[in-house]
């Protein structure tokens, strides 16, 4: 009976994980440049004293991302930029290491400081500061311009690039910020990397194939508490059948002694 319970607890478990992982993609199908978590499911043998070769468990698991490029997507904002091939943007994260993203929706915080999703864009010589109130414009190669308040076109001076890598040749991994970094530190920059501006890519993530995938979870979930219910009812006859035959050889007992 308890092989009933392992499969179907440990299922429907990591079918709320799937569940998650899925959520997380559909919440995200609009955010620009994200890239969509894979997820799969494996049995797994039980560990531990009680481990039989009976007793399997099921796990879920993320084994990685799908780095498929998704739709681009004209906007005509000078600030907006759409990576090509396997180019990745670095950015700085929350703990000061570069990471690498797609996301080119790019915005000038209050200090000046160029930024992706609130995360600072670093250049040839660390983060990308630039003169507020500048007009910008961003070269296909990265390189960032500006023209000061009120100048004439003349005065357009180069004052950045933006570091781009090559991520089709490093093995990247996604981090629970959503970034990725290369398993063996921080990347060199691409030099052929380029980037088209004015443009945003958009998510890889097909809302009607997660939505499908919640349904299919959804419904696995409640099939698996099913079977726990099941096998919760036949534990509960199985228990009353000793105390029946128990109480039938007492009965007998008491008659062969009269």
């Amino acid at each position: 009976m308890d092989r009933i319970l392992y499969t179907a607890m440990s299922g429907a478990r990591q079918s709320m994980d799937q569940q998650s992982v899925v959520s997380n993609n559909l919440a995200n199908a609009s955010t620009a440049g994200f890239r969509g978590q894979m997820q799969a499911l494996r049995a797994v043998p039980v560990q531990g004293d009680g481990a039989l070769a009976t007793r399997t468990s099921v796990m879920a698991s993320t084994p990685g991302a799908d780095f498929s490029a998704g739709p681009m997507n004209a906007t005509g904002r000078d600030l907006d930029v759409a990576m090509q091939g396997d180019a990745w943007l670095a950015v700085q994260a929350t703990n000061g290491d570069e990471a690498y993203t797609r996301r080119g929706d790019l915005q000038v915080d209050g200090d000046g400081v160029l930024n992706s999703a609130g995360r600072p864009v670093i250049g040839e010589g660390g983060p990308i500061i630039v003169p507020l109130g500048a007009k910008l414009s961003m070269g296909a190669d990265g390189t960032l311009s500006a023209i000061g308040a009120g100048e004439d076109p003349d005065a357009l001076v180069q004052i950045g690039r933006v570091k781009m890598v090559n991520g089709g040749e490093a093995d990247l991994q996604r981090g629970e910020d959503g970034l990725f970094r290369a398993a063996g530190g921080a990347l060199p920059m691409d030099e052929n990397a380029r980037l088209v501006s004015g443009a945003l890519e958009g998510s890889n993530v097909s809302p009607v194939e997660s939505m499908v995938a919640m349904i299919d979870n959804g419904r696995r979930y409640e099939m698996q508490m099913k079977v726990i219910d099941t096998a919760d009812q036949n534990a509960q006859r199985a228990d009353s059948l000793p105390v029946s035959y128990t109480h039938l050889r007492a009965h007998e007992t008491r008659e062969d002694l009269v």
